[in-house]
């Protein structure tokens, strides 16, 4: 029986892609370098803020104290923009919908940083009771460690292993079900591809919100 649901959140719950590529472009500007084309941003996300400058940061510039300028002026424009053009992939809200009206209990676990991770979800989803909303956080390591996902636990008492899936759109997601110990979901309209997730063996691939609902 499932009792709790973690959603990864960029490419899983929201498109953020748009808003994300933006911003760091931003920084990349504000800091003298190229930009990056929107396209490739898809494979830069998932791994938390630092290693998403890393990656948009041009080769001989890839240090820590770049990434960190970078930081400067991503977090203050992502604040303000990142509901630009961001939104619910079609059918999410029906999904959470049906988990709720079935006592299932939701969580977000995420690598986007904490702050980040809070406002969009007050923001877009702020009608649903989320027992944890865990973010990218100091002191804490991220995904595919799978300690963000017992925190997630920690929120439903009397929870097992065998009561929870974890749904993402990406291989981080897949291995960090899959470490936890708990079924996943990958799910097909996120920022990776099929293929990405087969080589994960998830316990289910779901092509359409819907399919999480009659899934589980």
């Amino acid at each position: 029986m499932t009792k709790l649901v973690i959603f990864d959140l960029d490419g899983t719950l929201l498109n953020t892609i748009e808003d994300l590529g933006r911003a760091c472009n931003h920084a990349l500007a504000q800091c003298g370098f190229p930009l990056r084309r929107m396209d490739e941003y898809n494979m830069m996300v998932g791994r938390g803020i630092m290693n998403l400058f890393l990656n948009a940061l041009p080769e001989g510039e890839k240090t820590m104290d770049n990434a960190l300028k970078m930081r400067e002026f991503f977090v203050p424009y992502y604040s303000e923009h990142g509901s630009d053009f961001t939104a619910p992939y079609p059918g999410i809200p029906e999904l959470l919908d049906n988990l709720t009206s079935r006592g299932i209990s939701l969580a977000v676990a995420s690598n986007k940083y904490q702050q980040g991770t809070e406002h969009l979800i007050r923001h877009y989803f702020g009608k649903y009771e989320f027992v944890r909303i865990l973010g990218q956080r100091e002191g804490k390591p991220i995904k595919p460690d799978p300690e963000i996902v017992r925190e997630a636990m920690e929120g439903v008492s009397g929870i097992r292993l065998d009561d929870v899936v974890y749904c993402g759109d990406s291989d981080v997601d897949m291995m960090t079900g899959k470490n936890a110990g708990v079924r996943t979901i990958g799910v097909t309209w996120g920022f990776r591809t099929r293929e990405e997730l087969l080589a994960h063996d998830p316990w289910f691939l779901a092509e359409t919100p819907a399919d999480i609902a009659n899934a589980i």
